[in-house]
């Protein structure tokens, strides 16, 4: 991952300093094999799309059976260790967390939700995938892109991962498990493309 002034990085970290910034810091990191990134979204779009995307779900989520949550709380994944920080994610009601470095990490997320950026689009495409999928409760991955009307969802059906993406405004994503939908006009409302 390439760090520039908007996303600071920073290299050779120990797990120790790792965790001693995360504490001290109101941004949020995470930890690459001793490199340090700052996670926060850098674009405005990203931030119109992860408030467009948490109000679907917080219109359609049956609370108390699922509940959606947002960017601050970290995901214990059994590969990228500690955690990650996605930018939303859907709970049962039987929500498990561990206590880590003054902060709770939810640890049986059902979806996980990136939206991606240029800078981040390698490492959510391929390793943080990778890492969420070895979750045993998750249920749904969604990719979102920032630069053009596009999300991807992995959906796991047994012990596999179905692929579909979804490129059209008019298109509407079904979340079976949630009884959700979510409609792409919904998710890019108040985002002009190119």
């Amino acid at each position: 991952m390439q760090g520039n002034q908007t996303n600071p990085h920073f290299r050779n970290f120990t797990m120790e300093e790792y965790l001693a910034l995360e504490q001290a810091s109101e941004r949020r990191w995470e930890y690459w094999n001793g490199d340090i990134v700052c996670v926060n979204g850098i674009r405005i779009e990203h931030a119109v799309i992860s408030s467009n995307v948490m109000a679907a779900f917080s219109l359609q989520l049956e609370r108390p059976t699922h509940q959606a949550l947002g960017g601050l709380m970290p995901i214990k994944t059994p590969t990228l260790f500690p955690y990650r920080y996605p930018d939303l994610s859907v709970t049962g009601n039987d929500r498990q967390f561990e206590r880590s470095n003054d902060r709770d990490i939810l640890l049986n997320p059902m979806l996980v939700a990136e939206i991606i950026e240029p800078e981040t689009e390698a490492a959510d495409r391929n390793e943080k995938r990778c890492a969420y999928q070895a979750i045993p409760s998750l249920l749904e991955y969604l990719l979102i892109s920032c630069r053009l009307p596009h999300v991807t969802r992995y959906s796991r059906h047994n012990d596999e991962w179905q692929r579909e993406d979804y490129g059209d405004l008019k298109a509407v994503i079904e979340l079976p498990s949630f009884n959700c939908q979510l409609a792409l006009a919904k998710i890019y409302q108040g985002i002009t493309f190119e």
